[in-house]
């Protein structure tokens, strides 16, 4: 039987992915929006997206496998409705992105893509030069998926599949397979009017439609980026500890999103969807290892994750959180102490005015002394 796309489509259903689509293996569409992004340095500290190496391989797929010729493009989905969703905007509660309440997604498509792979390489008598990427090869994922009609390009950014929502992970195969009958693009865009997740975004992080200033979005800063969060902006965090949904769930084909069948990416207990801020904020390595091992979330590690629940609970701005704060003025990581203070001036206020002087006279690392200075005037 012939290779044909849509042969590719019925075995990845087998599979268990939900959406499948075919496109050449040519530069991106947007890959001159891309080059003018980087350029304005809305990458933040994701030095990875603007090596020269990576860039060329955006350019051109054939730096990354001279023989590619095709992509095939698939979605998993993994939308899940919580019970009782006024927990998630619990202030009491760090709130983690719906992506990250399950197994790390890397894992579990990697397996089937490769079981895929080896399918393809068999159905072809063998020896089919191919490659596996799960959101880590120097690809233009989302522009690609939309050229393979896996969905358009919102305005937040996302990928949007205008009978499912966004809530779906991507993966590709570069394959040296050729077809004649690839897959058809999706429409460019399908938001027209509609500016709800522009509006909706509290740090005002898209300076245009279409376009993500890495800079000032929220699951940047609470994944990416691993060092101090900038004053102007944690305020504006809400209860968000990793991650951030809201330019997803406000849009309005967010309403046709479908649960996911994929049991990995349920969450086994409430501390993977909103555990309480003064447990986290309790974490010691052990204990972080034990809540989220294998999990995306681990990705950030015990510093990153209590730092962000110290800027939830300054949100929170509530007395149960001061005894943990005032502990983690001792922390060993300076990132700790130093939001751990930022936390406890917008909780005590004036009041707290001695534990960050007793905190600047013993302190001796520069950019701790500085978030006290800056608290204290």
């Amino acid at each position: 039987m012939a290779l044909t796309a849509a042969r590719i489509r019925r075995k990845a259903r087998e599979l268990g992915f939900n959406l499948c689509g075919v496109t050449p293996a040519q530069p991106s569409p947007t890959l001159s929006a891309y080059l003018r992004w980087i350029q304005k340095g809305m990458q933040g500290e994701m030095g990875y997206l603007s090596r020269a190496d990576r860039v060329r391989r955006r350019q051109d797929l054939r730096q990354i496998m001279p023989s590619a010729k095709s992509l095939i493009v698939v979605g998993l989905d993994y939308f899940a409705r919580y019970a009782d969703e006024t927990i998630l905007n619990d202030p009491a509660r760090g709130r983690i992105a719906a992506y990250a309440w399950g197994l790390d997604y890397h894992n579990v498509i990697e397996l089937r893509l490769r079981a895929f792979a080896d399918w393809l390489a068999e159905a072809q008598g063998g020896g089919v030069e191919q490659k596996v990427y799960v959101d880590t090869g120097a690809i233009l994922e989302r522009s690609h998926a939309q050229q393979a009609g896996l969905g358009f390009i919102g305005k937040n950014s996302m990928l949007i599949h205008p009978r499912r929502g966004s809530y779906f992970f991507i993966g590709e195969i570069i394959s040296a397979l050729d077809f004649d009958d690839f897959d058809e693009p999706q429409r460019e865009t399908m938001c027209g009017t509609c500016t709800r997740c522009l509006a909706a975004c509290p740090t005002d992080a898209f300076p245009a439609p279409f376009v993500l200033d890495s800079r000032r979005c929220i699951s940047y800063h609470t994944i990416e980026n691993k060092g101090w969060i900038d004053r102007e902006l944690r305020a504006d965090f809400g209860n968000w500890i990793f991650g951030c949904d809201i330019c997803q769930d406000v849009c309005p084909f967010q309403r046709f999103a479908e649960e996911t069948d994929e049991v990995a990416f349920l969450p086994m207990d409430l501390n993977q969807v909103a555990p309480k801020l003064t447990d986290v904020l309790m974490l010691d390595e052990a204990r972080f290892s034990q809540m989220f091992r294998r999990t995306p979330v681990e990705r950030v590690k015990r510093d990153g994750l209590v730092r962000n629940a110290c800027i939830a609970a300054g949100n929170w701005r509530d007395e149960r959180a001061i005894p943990y704060l005032i502990q983690l003025l001792y922390d060993a990581s300076p990132l700790v102490r130093g939001h751990a203070a930022w936390a406890l001036w917008r909780t005590m206020e004036l009041d707290s005015s001695k534990l960050l002087t007793d905190l600047y006279r013993r302190e001796d690392d520069g950019q701790v002394r500085g978030e006290v200075e800056a608290l204290l005037g």
